[in-house]
């Protein structure tokens, strides 16, 4: 009997775990055809599912896992599918989850950067440890986010597994027929820093909202750069009144626009046009944008803290995320040394192709035979 595996795929729509999802889903597509993967999710994520081969059905479950119930709820609803195993995509486990399960984690920055107190943090920070303890393998998406898993909630190290993530392969692909048309539609007249990804704190958008004031005083009069402007792409700005605060505060809200999502192609067309990809992260579980970046022939500028380092190795300028100046001196650096942009580009391929989903889907799948075995 093929074993068969529910993979829990609501969140889709989000920016970089729907990425994970949808991804890994399409990876194992192209290899397995003799596993059975049951896709569980809301009627429109499941939508998002087209051309997959015969081994993969769809079950309909419409229950948000941010809801209270979807602890026992969901836990039901899988049991009844009777699948050897499942797999949650993030560590949003139901507390009465049962076993076995497989659990990707892909940071831990609402423990760390993003934390809280009170009962409300504590009883986050039990069910995030549980989920992790009751795995029977826990998925890391580098080394370092592995270290953490590993220190900070005593899993133990026969459980935890590292496997990367990787860019969508479309971003390998170069040029769209109607890129001039999207950056015409968008008023895209100049040059400009880009940012693409959701805006929670750790992602330190104020402080790169005021690096790039600095650098824009600096190059005012530069024969290039003197319109330089930032866009920013991912979360709505409403959400997050620091980063209005800090444009503001700077002075810059005629050079910053937000865009909010946008289609793939347009996303894409963005990077390729950027004059340079700022991520200025202070903590990533992985960092997949910087790659996505530097698949489009982008150079990079990110942070040198906790994974970014792993990932982006000697492919990208590094910058401390703390120091506003030191993130304004690896933009000014990556705008104005032709050579070190033209070696940036050369060397931002090869970690970018490093990593692939049909190599991260293979190492997955494996994971999934151990689990099942036990």
């Amino acid at each position: 009997m093929p074993l068969r595996i529910a993979v829990d795929v609501r969140h889709i729509g989000d920016f970089g775990i729907g990425t994970y999802i949808r991804s890994l889903v399409h990876a194992l597509a192209g290899f397995d055809l003799e596993t059975e993967y049951v896709l569980v999710g809301g009627a429109a994520e499941l939508g998002t599912f087209s051309g997959l081969p015969g081994n993969f059905r769809t079950a309909v479950y419409n229950r948000s896992d941010a809801a209270s119930l979807d602890n026992v709820r969901f836990p039901m609803f899988v049991q009844g599918l009777h699948a050897d195993l499942v797999h949650i995509p993030l560590n949003r486990v139901p507390v009465l989850m049962r076993r076995p399960y497989v659990v990707t984690i892909h940071d831990i920055s609402s423990l760390t950067v993003d934390a809280r107190q009170g009962v409300r943090a504590g009883l986050h920070r039990w069910r995030f440890q549980r989920g992790l303890l009751r795995a029977e393998r826990v998925i890391a998406v580098s080394e370092a986010t592995r270290r953490d898993v590993q220190h900070m909630f005593g899993v133990p190290a026969g459980r935890l597994r590292m496997v990367y993530n990787a860019p969508d392969p479309e971003f390998f692909t170069r040029g769209t027929d109607g890129a001039g048309g999207i950056l015409e539609r968008y008023q895209i007249e100049y040059p400009f820093l880009l940012y693409a990804g959701n805006i929670r704190p750790q992602k330190n958008i104020p402080r790169l909202v005021e690096a790039f004031a600095v650098v824009r005083e600096e190059l005012a009069a530069h024969p290039v750069y003197r319109d330089l402007r930032l866009i920013i792409i991912g979360d709505e700005i409403s959400r997050y009144p620091s980063v209005r605060q800090a444009v503001i505060k700077s002075r810059v809200e005629e050079e910053v626009r937000f865009l909010g999502f946008v289609p793939f192609d347009t996303l894409r067309c963005f990077y390729e046009a950027a004059a340079a990809f700022v991520f200025p992260s202070r903590y990533e579980g992985f960092g997949l944008p910087p790659l996505e970046a530097m698949a489009c022939g982008t150079p990079v500028v990110t942070s040198n803290v906790s994974s970014l380092p792993e990932v982006v190795g000697d492919a990208a300028v590094l910058v401390n995320p703390e120091n506003v100046f030191d993130i304004a001196r690896g933009i000014r650096e990556i705008l104005l040394d032709q050579k070190l942009r033209a070696e940036l580009v050369e060397r931002g391929r090869r970690p970018a192709a490093r990593f692939s989903w049909e190599r991260t889907a293979r190492a997955v799948r494996e994971i999934y035979g151990e689990a099942a075995r036990r």
